[in-house]
C-alpha cells in the first residue's frame, strides 16, 4: 500500500464536493466498521446510510499505482464519498481492526487477476504481428477535407484583412461565427477554438479597440496555421505512411487527439518519473467551451517544467472529475508526453504518493535557472513561433527578491541581472499583491516558478510569478 496522506485521497476525488462529503463522514462518525489487512492491501468497512442496511465500502491497493474502489451505495460518483471517507478516516489515524480479505472480494479479485492474465497473454500474441495498417482511403478522404476546409478559412482570413478590423460589424462577426461551426465539420478543431477566439476579443464591444492588437496576433496565428497546415497534409497525403509530427504541436492543431497508445508507440514516454507540482489553477477558456485545470510539474531528475491539463466541457463538466492541487511528489511508473517545446503536456495512468521531503526542495533549487539572460532567450525563441504556447513557464533562482524605488518588484539573480515582476492581464487573478505578505527569510536564494507573455498592446514581455520555493516549502500565489 502507498504511503497515505490527505493530499493523495484528494488526488483521488472526482470533486471538492466529495472531498467534503467524504471527510464529512468521518467527522460525523459514520463509519460502523473498519477493518484492514494484516498486509495493508485492503482497507474495508461498514458505513451507515441513509437506509438500514449500511453500505460494504473498500479501497483495495493489490496493486498500489491503481487502487480499486468498491461499494454497495447507488452513487454514480467514481470513487463514492464512502470508500473516499474510509481514506480519509485511516489518514487520520482511525482505530482500523486486522482482518481476513472477505470472500466477496476475494473472487473479485480472481476475477481481476484472470482478466489481467488474459491481457498479457493477448499483448503477447500480438507482440509479434505486424503493425497496423493505415486506412489509406479513409486518410485520404480526411485529408481532403482538412486541405478544404483550410481554403476556406484562408478565404475568411484574406478578407478579414483586405477589409480592415475597423470594418468589421455584427454581420461581419456573424460570418466569422458560421465559419467557426463549419470547420468542426471539416476536423480541424484547432482553428476552430482560435477562429472562435478571434470573435470573442472582437466581440467585446466598447473593449473592442484594445482588442485589435490581439485580433491581429489572432490572424497571423490562423495565417501561420494555414501555411504549415497545408504544407504537412499535403505531404500525408502523398505518404499515407508518414508518421506523425512528434516535434511540433501540428497534429493536434489539426485536431488529432493522442492516444496514449500512440505516445508509446513513437517513444513518447519515460519511465519511473517523480513529479513536484509546483502550481496548479482553474479557468474557463470560453474558446474551447471547457473548463481547464492546468498544472505545472517539476521533472525530480530531468529538471523540465511539465503541464497536466483537464478538459472540463461545458456540457459534462457536472460529470467529469475535477483536477487539483497536489501537495505530494508523484512517483509515476510510466509518464506520457505530447509533442510540444517548453512545459510539454503530460499524462499519465497509475500514481503513487510520497511526502515532500527536503530532499526534493534542495532538488527544485538545483534545476532553477541560475541567468535570467538565457531564461528570457529561451522564451523568446518560443515566442516566435506563431503556433507555440504563448504563455511558457520557468523555473528561476534569485539571488534576492526585492522593490525598486518606483515600487517595481524585481529578482535578480547570481550574476547581476534583474527582472522585472509583473501581472499577465490575461490571467484571472494577480499574484504580485501577494509578494508583501512572504517572510523576509524566503525573498533572498529563492526559486520561482515563472509564467512568461508578451503583452502585445504595452509591447513589451511579463513574468508573472506563480509560486516561490525556498527549503521551507513551496508558496503557491496562484489558486
Amino acid at each position: 500500500m502507498p504511503e497515505l496522506t490527505s493530499s493523495y485521497v484528494d488526488s483521488l476525488a472526482p470533486n471538492a464536493a466529495s472531498i467534503k462529503n467524504g471527510q464529512g463522514l468521518v467527522r460525523k462518525k459514520s463509519f460502523i466498521q473498519l477493518h484492514r489487512t494484516e498486509n495493508g492491501e485492503l482497507l474495508f468497512g461498514q458505513c451507515a446510510g441513509s437506509g438500514k442496511t449500511p453500505y460494504e465500502c473498500s479501497v483495495d491497493f493489490v496493486a498500489p499505482e491503481n487502487p480499486v474502489f468498491r461499494c454497495s451505495c447507488p452513487s454514480r460518483q467514481f470513487p463514492c464519498k464512502h470508500t473516499l471517507g474510509l481514506l480519509y478516516a485511516y489518514v487520520e489515524g482511525q482505530p482500523f481492526t486486522p482482518a481476513q480479505v472477505p470472500e466477496t472480494i476475494a473472487a473479485k479479485r480472481e476475477k481481476a487477476e484472470k482478466r489481467e492474465e488474459n491481457k498479457v497473454k493477448q499483448a503477447a500474441e500480438g507482440s509479434g504481428s505486424k503493425p497496423k495498417k493505415v486506412n489509406k482511403s479513409a486518410l485520404k478522404k480526411k485529408i481532403s477535407a482538412q486541405l478544404e476546409g483550410l481554403a476556406l478559412l484562408e478565404k475568411l482570413v484574406l478578407s478579414l484583412i483586405r477589409g480592415g478590423l475597423s470594418a468589421i460589424d455584427a454581420k461581419t462577426l456573424k460570418t466569422v461565427q458560421e465559419h467557426v461551426k463549419q470547420l468542426g465539420n471539416y476536423y480541424l478543431s484547432g482553428a476552430q477554438i482560435e477562429l472562435r477566439q478571434f470573435a470573442l476579443l472582437l466581440g467585446k464591444g466598447q473593449d473592442r479597440e484594445q482588442s485589435y492588437t490581439y485580433a491581429v496576433e489572432q490572424l497571423t496565428r490562423l495565417h501561420a496555421f494555414i501555411k504549415k497546415g497545408r504544407s504537412y497534409l499535403t505531404a500525408r497525403s502523398e505518404d499515407p505512411e508518414l508518421a506523425p509530427d512528434v516535434e511540433s504541436t501540428i497534429d493536434e492543431w489539426l485536431g488529432h487527439a493522442w492516444q496514449l497508445a500512440e505516445l508509446k508507440e513513437y517513444g513518447l514516454t519515460e519511465a519511473d518519473v517523480e513529479l513536484l507540482q509546483l502550481a496548479f489553477y482553474s479557468y474557463d477558456d470560453q474558446a474551447r467551451q471547457e473548463f481547464v485545470d492546468l498544472g505545472y510539474w517539476l521533472d525530480m531528475a530531468g529538471g523540465r517544467i511539465h503541464k497536466t491539463v483537464h478538459y472540463r466541457p461545458y456540457k459534462a463538466a457536472k460529470l467529469l472529475r475535477e483536477d487539483d492541487s497536489f501537495f505530494d511528489v508523484a512517483k509515476i511508473p510510466l509518464l506520457y508526453k505530447y509533442p510540444g517545446e517548453l512545459n510539454a503536456r503530460v499524462r499519465y495512468e497509475e500514481m503513487t504518493a510520497r511526502p515532500v521531503i527536503p530532499a526534493d526542495l534542495a532538488q527544485v533549487r538545483v534545476h532553477a535557472h541560475r541567468s535570467f539572460a538565457e531564461a528570457i532567450k529561451s522564451v523568446k525563441n518560443q515566442l516566435k513561433n506563431p503556433l507555440s504556447d504563448k504563455q511558457p513557464v520557468l523555473l528561476l533562482y534569485a539571488a534576492s527578491l526585492g522593490v525598486t524605488e518606483n515600487g517595481q518588484y524585481v529578482i535578480t539573480d547570481e550574476a547581476g541581472g534583474q527582472l522585472v515582476l509583473g501581472d499577465i492581464s490575461s490571467l484571472a487573478q494577480g499574484t504580485l499583491q501577494l509578494l508583501p505578505f512572504l517572510p523576509p527569510a524566503s525573498l533572498k536564494g529563492c526559486s520561482l516558478l515563472v509564467m512568461f507573455e508578451h503583452e502585445l498592446d504595452q509591447g513589451k514581455l511579463v513574468a508573472q510569478p506563480l509560486s516561490v520555493i525556498t527549503d521551507e516549502g513551496i508558496t503557491r500565489l496562484l489558486y
